[in-house]
């Protein structure tokens, strides 16, 4: 998945059908044809990805893109680069949402579950640490990233990725401040 960095009134507008454009200067693509990536109102798919002339584009390009007018999408996008025109559009709920919603987990679950995070374990260059990140992280809901990271003694960034794999499991969530575990998470954890 690539991302995009896109703004919560645009993000909103993409979900309600009236922004369908989205214009970013690149040296080049930074996404695909059909390629999606979630956001906080669900995923989002990118339909088109074209290189374009700056004279070529339109006013109504602009009112797409969720502009005023022409010259707001020009003063936007000055600098450097080529210029995409990215089409875009609503694709879905998040499905982390749905899977991190399940309190209960089957056999299967559990042993896929199991499997995974043990690959974690052994991949990592800090050794084990998804048991000890979820144990820190549900005795410790909306606790700051820095102070979670500071406890188990390690950076903070590569506290937040690791963080950011168990959210890919629907086992965590994101908080405004912190984490809390989801009721998958919790689930599972009740289990172990």
């Amino acid at each position: 998945m690539l991302h995009v960095m896109i703004r919560r009134p645009v993000l909103d507008a993409i979900a309600a059908g009236t922004v369908t454009l989205a214009f970013r200067r690149w040296d080049r693509p930074r996404v695909r044809v059909g390629g999606t990536q979630r956001t906080v109102v669900g995923v989002v798919e990118f339909t088109s990805v074209d290189p374009v002339d700056e004279t070529a584009i339109t006013a109504q390009d602009a009112h797409a893109a969720g502009f005023a007018d022409l010259a707001a999408l020009q003063r936007a996008q000055r600098g450097d680069g080529q210029l995409y025109r990215i089409g875009v559009r609503p694709a879905g709920p998040d499905p982390r949402v749905a899977l991190r919603a399940k309190r209960r987990l089957s056999q299967a679950d559990r042993a896929d579950l199991d499997a995974r995070l043990a690959r974690m374990d052994r991949s990592s260059p800090h050794g084990p640490w998804t048991a000890a990140v979820l144990d820190l992280i549900a005795e410790n809901p909306g606790v700051r990233a820095p102070d979670l990271a500071a406890r188990m003694g390690r950076e903070t960034l590569p506290f937040k990725r690791d963080v950011r794999k168990l959210k890919e499991l629907g086992l965590t969530e994101s908080l405004e401040v912190g984490y809390r575990l989801s009721p998958r998470g919790r689930a599972y954890r009740r289990g172990r």
